[in-house]
């Protein structure tokens, strides 16, 4: 038995050295393309003083960018929320046809460019598309309005949560729904009272990675705008307008915003991970 541990600790463990190199290139690696642009953009930022950083967040431009940003995330995200928890359900707890093509749909934004994406709203809500003139008939507008940037944002974001639901509710199985259904519990009892505390920790995480893309979502975002300033600029948006007109401190003082919201996913999303890896995923 000992040789037999001694070979699998041979086959399966690194020396010393090797062991070195790799966290070392790891960390390198991550030191480079990820601490480097971040402290590069707070010190951009904070490069004039914090007076000049206030008074580029204070700009009504800005403000403006961070209301739609917000309000997008607003709307967006429950949908994805109700899209995901109602998918979820569907695809563990029932049998139907074209199942498998559910799944494959819901992966589809993942493999489609945002900017793909934006345009095939263009080609169906724009002046030449193919709802384009009858929405020009009733005095409705989709592309470079609001309802536009919320239709591409949600389109690019509702696989994140019922891609983090499908594996824990497949895992978790149907038992504890059909022993409350046996007790004479009806299917919204079920799901308030024994799905949604066994799923609150996934469906937490799925929403805060959800709303971090939604927030930062530039591609689909950009083609369906039409970088209207003060109107239909996201905060993405605005630090690009800022930047190619050389405005370096608004620019990177927006995107220190933008910035701070992925320091503060990562740190939510780490607590998360935390709480669901030893709990089993469970949430109990």
């Amino acid at each position: 038995m000992s040789i037999a541990r001694a070979n699998a600790r041979r086959a399966t463990g690194e020396g010393p050295i090797t062991r070195m190199l790799l966290i070392g290139g790891a960390l390198l690696f991550l030191g480079f393309f990820l601490l480097l642009p971040l402290i590069s953009v707070f010190s951009e930022a904070l490069k004039q003083g914090m007076g000049a950083f206030v008074d580029a967040i204070g700009t009504s431009d800005a403000l403006a960018a961070i209301r739609l940003t917000l309000l997008i995330a607003a709307i967006s995200v429950p949908l994805n929320v109700v899209f995901g928890v109602c998918a979820s359900w569907a695809i563990t707890k029932f049998r139907f046809p074209g199942k498998s093509l559910l799944i494959t749909l819901i992966d589809l934004p993942f493999s489609v460019s945002p900017v793909v994406s934006g345009l095939i709203f263009v080609l169906l809500f724009g002046a030449n598309g193919y709802f384009g003139p009858w929405l020009a008939a009733n005095d409705l507008k989709i592309i470079f309005a609001v309802p536009g940037i919320v239709l591409a944002t949600v389109f690019i974001t509702f696989p994140f949560v019922a891609r983090e639901l499908i594996p824990l509710m497949m895992e978790q199985g149907k038992d504890d729904e059909e022993a409350a259904i046996s007790l004479g519990a009806n299917g919204i009892q079920t799901f308030w009272h024994v799905t949604l505390p066994n799923i609150r920790w996934g469906l937490l995480y799925g929403v805060l990675l959800c709303n971090a893309r939604a927030m930062g979502e530039f591609g689909a975002v950009s083609v369906v705008s039409g970088h209207i300033r003060g109107l239909t600029n996201t905060m993405p948006l605005h630090v690009e307008i800022l930047y190619n007109e050389y405005d370096f401190v608004g620019a990177f003082a927006v995107a220190s915003l933008l910035a701070v919201l992925a320091l503060v996913t990562l740190v939510i999303k780490s607590v998360l991970e935390w709480r669901y890896g030893v709990h089993g995923g469970a949430g109990h």
